[in-house]
């Protein structure tokens, strides 16, 4: 009892499940929890809007363990021991495939792109996403692969792809800042997503990647194409993506994490405000909407607006 505390979690709580913003409010204002660490600044600004003060509320990003990259290869090389013919233009996804990823529009784009081949690596069975793709000859599924062959994978593409729909938050409240982000600026591949808010806190568009309109298949198309038919676009992204890397390693952030926990032990408590009428107002109207959404879709996660 009485431990001092630090939290660290990547989901917006205040505005998902809003009948905890009460109990959220009072623990996060207890003197005795430090620090609460979050995945993104788009999670971080909830908290924010909650009435918990600044000092307890920091942003850090996740990483990637570079082992799991492990060696660079040209991707030639890399779509030969995959038994990809030299040559092919490739689209490459990696992750769940379900519903809930937006890859609908990319089995669109596929449609769309006959010369390309699109591959969606980490099949775990046969769902809707691999029911619709049975039927569209350029796109390939691939089961969940270990650490080695999914790299393979990874540098065989000539497009690496965060599927740029709003979807999986605005929909599912699931995904904020992908994990596979990390991952891929590590390959040195060119990386295509959704110009959204959580994945601009990371790239650029036309610095580190190419953004493109969200759930816009023409802007997806328009995208993939400028990837893989200007060599000098994608090999300039690629290395600005390879380069800023290095800040989100798990190490990286181990170190972030660290310096913040010295910091708050050594601080004075701050003050929180104190829980006001405009806030109980919100708390009431939300948690009515979450209500109303957990009736009709079965799910305690309410999406943003």
């Amino acid at each position: 009892m009485g431990q001092r505390v630090i939290f660290d979690h990547y989901r917006p709580w205040p505005d998902q499940v809003p009948p905890l913003r009460r109990w959220i409010h009072s623990i996060f204002c207890n003197a005795r929890l430090l620090a609460n660490i979050s995945h993104s600044r788009y999670t971080r600004a909830k908290y924010l809007q909650l009435g918990i003060p600044a000092e307890k509320l920091h942003c850090v990003h996740n990483g990637f363990d570079p082992q799991r990259v492990g060696t660079r290869m040209a991707a030639e090389d890399a779509k030969r021991q995959i038994g990809i013919e030299s040559g092919t233009k490739t689209v490459v996804y990696t992750g769940r495939i379900n519903h809930k990823k937006g890859l609908e529009l990319v089995l669109e784009a596929a449609q769309r792109l006959p010369d390309h081949l699109f591959l969606l690596v980490g099949a775990g069975g046969h769902g809707t996403i691999e029911a619709l793709a049975s039927g569209v000859k350029n796109v390939r599924i691939v089961p969940w692969q270990q650490a080695d062959a999914l790299a393979r994978y990874i540098f065989a593409a000539d497009v690496l792809l965060i599927p740029p729909s709003v979807k999986p938050l605005a929909e599912f409240g699931s995904t904020v800042v992908p994990l596979k982000l990390y991952l891929y600026m590590g390959s040195g591949r060119p990386i295509l997503a959704g110009d959204t808010t959580d994945i601009r806190e990371i790239l650029e568009n036309g610095r580190n990647a190419l953004l493109c309109q969200p759930d816009s298949v023409d802007a997806l198309v328009a995208g993939i194409s400028a990837l893989t038919s200007d060599s000098a676009l994608a090999r300039r992204l690629s290395e600005a993506s390879l380069a800023d890397s290095r800040h989100f390693t798990w190490s990286a952030r181990a170190g972030r994490i660290a310096t913040i926990l010295v910091d708050r032990l050594e601080a004075v408590p701050v003050a929180c405000s104190t829980w006001n009428r405009a806030h109980n107002r919100d708390w009431l109207l939300e948690s009515r909407r979450w209500a109303g959404h957990l009736i009709r879709r079965r799910s305690w996660i309410l999406p943003p607006r």
